[in-house]
């Protein structure tokens, strides 16, 4: 799949202690990545939970529940730290984003990890009003209010960076494989 950067809305400058090179990618474009990336999930779930099922002998995706979720959360932070910190997911290689730290170098496994860690203040309010036994569809709508706020929220960041990246230590930048 070929990206074209033409039509992604602006880029946002590096700033001024990093690589002229370091431009962020668009908003619109970083979230297209991201529910790409949620799409890919979809195939780490199945084999994770397969693993889980077998390793576990469950009969029923409610079985074990709350060690079911706790796993999850697990393998997606090995996921996401591994690709990290070689740079990108699949995902972020289709739209060419890339994470680095905030001077453009690649970044450590444990500030892959704390990136991780930090990126699912996205869902914490969606996650806290679940908890409280409101419904599903509330969920959710919850769920694309606090995402867009949250997205709106890199506005206000000088690079336009989200804020996990800016509290990580670490930023998305444009990568063009090319010209490595």
């Amino acid at each position: 799949m070929t990206v074209s950067t033409e039509s992604q809305g602006p880029t946002h400058p590096a700033p001024p202690n990093a690589s002229p090179s370091l431009v962020t990618p668009s908003i619109r474009r970083r979230m297209a990545c991201w529910l790409y990336e949620g799409i890919l999930m979809f195939g780490v779930v199945f084999i994770a939970s397969y693993l889980f099922d077998t390793l576990s002998q469950s009969r029923h995706a409610l079985d074990n529940r709350h060690l079911r979720m706790a796993f999850l959360f697990m393998v997606f932070g090995i996921y996401f730290a591994w690709f990290w910190a070689k740079g990108q997911t699949l995902a972020q290689k289709t739209w060419h984003i890339k994470v680095t730290s905030k001077t453009g170098t690649s970044i450590s496994q444990s500030q892959a990890l704390l990136r991780y860690v930090l990126s699912w203040v996205w869902f914490i309010p969606p996650l806290a009003a679940y908890s409280l036994g409101v419904p599903a569809t509330q969920v959710l709508v919850l769920l694309g209010g606090w995402v867009a706020v949250w997205a709106i929220l890199s506005r206000f960041h000088p690079t336009q960076q989200f804020w996990h990246d800016a509290l990580a230590g670490t930023r998305l930048v444009h990568f063009d494989a090319g010209k490595k």
